[in-house]
């Protein structure tokens, strides 16, 4: 159009973008009740939709209204064409983060909540939102009509000089993929490196897998250096485990006596001290006749990892206080050394004789 802008153009123009404006303040208002319903659910995927519908909705109104108001308005061709585009790339865009928040959010809750998937993995959620966010980059190229098969190409022979040059980095990600999608690792689990590293697995992302020690410090590993090492994994196939604690008593004790009372003390300490496994039953084996005690081993069941050192700690005070109360002895380490009758004389140089090692041998009075 090559007329002028007139107020009845203004009042048209008008009526599109009010009613775009009153549809998102009302789309926002179903949202925010949609979202207060949504978080009395279990199901956490459905507060993911909400809130990125929340951020897509009310603008996609607003689009449309000012949409509409150009549509009415005496523009040019050209200013016509280029508001619409605009205001498709601004959609487009709007729509792209959404989707990537949607897709990201919904990954991030599959995982917490399937055991045996990355808990709290950032490296699923960073491809899926890097993918996402490149088709949109891709759609919005494509509607401003720019071509996008010759920058694909030139991604393709650039990505092989990048391979090249990422060599450590892109082996460090499949390592790290490769460790999640086998299951032998996940956030959460306590595991032991032969290296002597150990912890639980805070994070693995998309170059370095983070450990917390029982000190509180954090500890970093490239995935590749993690995927090679030889590991224990204290959370796989159960987190229960099994601990032993080492107990000797007296020769002179009665063995069924002290049986007894040791299995009362572990019943006792399995119900009372949390991270116990209650329904573990309790195995004694005497396996050793020592030097100045009959050696035993208790198995204990325990919850997790970090439980043994509490479990261990309580056991063992309950056993030996039940002990003094029961007058069973746990001897002391102790060596009989046997002397020859006799005095003992300090051994002496003699006269004139050296031995080839540079001292008189020993003489005893």
């Amino acid at each position: 159009m090559n007329r002028d802008l007139t107020v009845d153009d203004l009042l048209y123009a008008g009526i599109p973008l009010a009613s775009g404006l009153l549809a998102a303040f009302a789309l926002r208002i179903l949202l925010r009740w949609l979202g207060g319903h949504a978080d009395r659910t279990r199901w956490s995927g459905d507060d993911v939709i909400v809130h990125a519908l929340r951020a897509v909705v009310p603008w996609a109104a607003v689009v449309g209204g000012v949409a509409g108001a150009a549509a009415v308005l005496p523009l040019t061709r050209t200013v016509q064409h280029t508001t619409n585009q605009v205001l498709t790339v601004l959609l487009i865009f709007v729509a792209t983060v959404s989707v990537a928040r949607v897709v990201t959010g919904l990954v991030r809750t599959v995982t917490q909540s399937r055991s045996g998937v990355a808990g709290s993995a950032t490296i699923f959620v960073n491809i899926t939102r890097i993918l996402v966010l490149a088709i949109g980059f891709l759609v919005v190229l494509q509607t401003l009509g720019i071509s996008i098969a010759p920058l694909l190409t030139a991604l393709g022979v650039g990505g092989l000089a990048v391979a090249l040059a990422l060599q450590d980095t892109l082996a460090n990600l499949f390592a790290g993929i490769h460790i999640l999608a086998s299951k032998t690792v996940q956030p959460g689990d306590y595991i032991k490196l032969s290296s002597g590293e150990e912890g639980y697995v805070e994070d693995i992302n998309w170059r370095q897998t983070t450990i917390r020690n029982l000190s509180n410090n954090l500890i970093v590993l490239p995935n590749g250096q993690l995927a090679q090492a030889n590991m224990t994994n204290f959370m796989r196939p159960e987190e229960q485990l099994t601990i032993l604690v080492q107990v000797g008593v007296a020769y002179d004790s009665d063995l069924e006596h002290v049986e007894r009372v040791t299995n009362e003390v572990i019943a006792e300490t399995m119900n009372e001290v949390e991270g116990a496994v209650p329904d573990h039953e309790p195995i004694i084996r005497f396996h050793t006749f020592g030097d100045s005690r009959i050696g035993f081993t208790v198995i204990l069941g325990v919850g997790e990892f970090s439980d043994q050192y509490r479990i261990k700690h309580e056991f063992i005070k309950r056993l030996h206080k039940r002990y003094r109360a029961e007058g069973i002895r746990i001897p002391a380490p102790a060596r009989t050394v046997a002397l020859q009758q006799g005095s003992v004389g300090i051994p002496q140089q003699r006269t004139g004789e050296i031995e080839p090692g540079g001292l008189s041998p020993a003489r005893f009075d």
